[in-house]
């Protein structure tokens, strides 16, 4: 999988978010040619595009923010981890607690509890931009 792509209102405050995640910002763009316009099934569209890679270099975080046409919600901004659809992304960190405490102090919450899963991982879900639900998982042992 090259990339995941995010549809954001606030497209600074992601890029924060998945950067304290450990995420690295390699580059922005406005994109408004019509390629994109005929790909997406729009008559136009102007969007601004953060690209964010993990820290092992192989996977990314595409944060899209549309000026036009204008982004939609099509759900609660808290959707329960058990609603129809993406539902959330995974990442793997070396420091869970540290990462949690980090985010903590940038008021993001938990969404149920930080728990160890068999003795082989410490395991937690945390509410990112827009409400989607990001895990975060550190291996054991």
């Amino acid at each position: 999988m090259e990339n995941v792509g995010i549809v954001v209102e606030d497209l600074p405050a992601a890029i924060n978010f998945f950067a304290r995640l450990g995420l690295e910002l390699e580059g922005e763009v406005t994109v408004d040619q019509d390629w994109a316009a005929r790909i997406s099934g729009f008559d136009e569209v102007r969007l601004d595009v953060a690209m964010m890679r993990t820290p092992d270099g192989n996977g990314r975080v595409e944060l899209m923010s549309y000026d036009t046409p204008t982004a939609i919600r099509t759900e609660p901004v808290n959707a329960p981890a058990n609603a129809l659809g993406l539902r959330r992304v995974l990442f793997a960190v070396e420091d869970i607690e540290d990462v949690v405490a980090g985010l903590r102090a940038r008021g993001v919450e938990l969404v149920g509890e930080l728990t160890p899963v068999e003795d082989s991982y410490l395991f937690c879900y945390v509410r990112g931009p827009e409400g989607i639900i990001v895990a975060l998982a550190e291996k054991l042992g």
